[in-house]
């Protein structure tokens, strides 16, 4: 049947209650919640195939890690599966004395009575009763009216309060009782506050105590769930706050909230709840329950995060959560589920590449000064305080931009390309991920790097430069330095391991001197000599090249910098060459762009000019002299 024309004959909007003296809007969240796991119990409930008590047993144990204090673990009464993982507990040493053990069990006698049994020897135990309040289940469901919905919350909670007083005596178990108006949401807030009102007055007309050494317990917790999502979050904040306000003794509740997505907004609920004067969420670790899921405490708690307040939950090991969830559910992470997601700290656009790229670099200068504030584009929150690194952080595709491939090379590679050299480089890398259909891995775009400008051993091209030395012919007597250890920055060899000098002066900017310049090549596997005159390394070696190798090219954009740090610096040189029918001045076209890396400046520079000159040369026949 396709949608309807007009939906309205079939679906009525929700009414919400007038509330014009609202505050929640002007407050702020600068404090975690409490907050109650219910994956065990809600999420459970919710997938085709149960988990075992194992599995249970094993996500019960991270959950305690990850820093939960309430954790809702069962329906007890429902299943013996579910009574058994309770006597577990009970028996065996998972349970810390600062965790309290959550049950929910509906207004039923037998039910309730069963509950007891299960949790019977635990030393911290909440038990959650509930029975629906909105009209549709009171008319429809129950056949209720009000004065009887009341009655069989208040019966049970005598019950309730019965037990736990018994129960605390002979066992030795600490209760505190938590009482929800099923179908919150849905329901008259001020007869959901009525129905609390009657519960309230039940629980504390108790004589005993419901804790082993013989404390009383006052407070009772009020858990307002969106059992369906019938209406915008502020609808809901509106109800919560309407709620609190027609409340008695606030000092003796909990207020806590169990949002579920059936609009996909349970995350925006349970945040302006809190706003309404909330104290607690119940949700699960990435969201898992009944139809579109419950509130999903890791972006919740994250949300709070990223405002610099500490969720009090420990979700630095990110990949062990999603392993836990994903293999005691069965249930896939969505790559792009926030925070938690494969893909969601990572950027294919080439524009949001590039603002992560300049973002990083600025952050990284920032905290050198001291200034550790996070302030990155299009990355909310650190990623490695998730347990996740900036690999992930940009991937490319077609869709991708030489911002974001120019920040895999300088992670990858040391190497700070220039820019007019990554749009020259973009175009390999554009045509790779098109001829692939694929996305492209940090070994792809380095191996193309590498392939392109003949770059690193195993990658040479036609001409290997394998020594050179320099004569400055102004000199009295040769001055060569082949192998010699002289840090002049316009003298070396391609062994030399020494720090590099002068890397704020480009080797072609030093006082101009005649040089002559002698080097061993390898030319399409054929070592040959070769020499030149000029007045730099640059020009006496592109000289040589020309006069001895016919290779005639000239110098449009040279730049370099440092790579590495301490002893281990070395210079990186980026050099472009055009050939005699370019244009020097049309920067678009014609040019052929080389990288060299040593510990030498000046044979950094050399490395550059023989892979531009590879680059330029690739299978055209060279016209050497006999």
């Amino acid at each position: 049947m396709p949608m309807l024309d007009d939906p309205s004959k079939r679906y009525a909007p929700f009414q919400p209650e007038p509330y014009p003296n609202r505050t929640w809007p002007d407050q702020k969240c600068k404090k975690p919640p409490i907050w109650l796991s219910t994956d065990l119990r809600d999420g459970n409930q919710s997938l085709a195939n149960p988990m075992t008590n194992r599995q249970k047993m094993r996500f019960f144990r991270h959950l305690v890690q990850i820093g939960f204090k309430e954790i809702e673990v069962a329906y007890p009464a429902a299943s013996e599966t579910d009574f058994q993982l309770c006597r577990e507990l009970v028996n065996g040493n998972d349970v810390p004395d600062d965790v309290w053990i959550q049950v929910l069990t509906p207004a039923r006698t037998d039910l309730i009575t069963r509950t007891f049994e299960a949790v019977a020897g635990l030393k911290n135990v909440i038990i959650h009763m509930y029975n629906a309040t909105s009209c549709v289940f009171r008319e429809v469901v129950f056949n209720n009216n009000r004065e009887e919905t009341i009655q069989l919350a208040t019966e049970h909670t005598a019950l309730v309060r019965k037990l736990s007083e018994q129960y605390a005596k002979s066992h030795g178990t600490n209760f505190r009782y938590e009482y929800s108006p099923e179908t919150f949401s849905q329901t008259e807030t001020w007869y959901a506050a009525e129905v609390c009102e009657a519960v309230k007055k039940t629980w504390l007309a108790g004589t005993g105590s419901v804790f082993a050494d013989g404390r009383k317990e006052e407070r009772i917790i009020f858990n307002l769930p969106a059992t369906v999502e019938v209406a915008t979050p502020n609808v809901f904040a509106d109800q919560v706050e309407m709620f609190i306000n027609s409340i008695t003794q606030r000092e003796k509740c909990i207020i806590s909230l169990h949002t579920h997505n059936d609009r996909g907004c349970a995350v925006a609920a349970a945040e302006l709840g809190v706003l309404a004067g909330a104290d607690r969420v119940e949700g699960t670790v990435l969201g898992n329950g009944e139809r579109t899921g419950n509130v999903d405490l890791v972006t919740l708690g994250l949300n709070l995060y990223s405002q610099g307040y500490h969720p009090g939950l420990d979700f630095s090991d990110m990949f062990s959560i999603i392993d836990t969830v994903t293999e005691c559910t069965g249930l896939p992470v969505h790559p792009r589920h926030p925070y938690a997601g494969e893909l969601v700290f990572t950027a294919f656009s080439g524009s949001h590449q590039d603002a992560i790229k300049k973002g990083l670099e600025a952050q990284s200068a920032r905290e050198k000064e001291g200034n550790m504030i996070w302030d990155v584009p299009y990355l909310p929150i650190d990623p490695a305080d998730v347990g996740c690194t900036y690999e992930a952080v940009i991937r490319v595709n077609s869709q991708s931009g030489k911002g974001g491939i120019a920040y895999i090379i300088k992670t990858a590679l040391g190497l700070d390309v220039p820019r007019r050299m990554q749009i020259s480089f973009y175009r390999v890398i554009q045509d790779k991920s098109e001829e692939t259909g694929r996305e492209l891995s940090v070994k792809d775009i380095t191996s193309s790097f590498r392939e392109a400008y003949r770059f690193g051993t195993g990658h040479e091209g036609r001409l290997v430069l394998k020594a050179f030395s320099m004569e400055n012919q102004r000199a009295s007597r040769s001055s060569s330095v082949r192998g010699s250890r002289d840090h002049s920055p316009t003298r070396g060899a391609l062994d030399m391991t020494s720090s590099v000098s002068s890397l704020d002066q480009s080797i072609d900017d030093l006082p101009s001197v005649p040089r002559k310049i002698s080097a061993t090549i390898v030319v399409d596997g054929e070592t040959r000599q070769i020499t030149g005159d000029g007045n730099g390394p640059l020009s006496s070696f592109l000289d040589a090249l020309n006069s001895d190798l016919g290779i005639a090219l000239s110098v449009r954009e040279y730049s370099e910098h440092a790579v590495g740090v301490g002893s281990d610096v070395k210079a990186a040189t980026y050099i472009e060459v055009i050939p005699p029918t370019a244009d020097p001045k049309d920067r678009t076209k014609g040019g052929f762009w080389g990288v060299g890396v040593d510990a030498d400046i000046t044979a950094s520079g050399l490395k550059a000019v023989i892979s531009a000159a590879n680059a330029w040369l690739g299978k055209q026949k060279l016209s050497i002299d006999a």
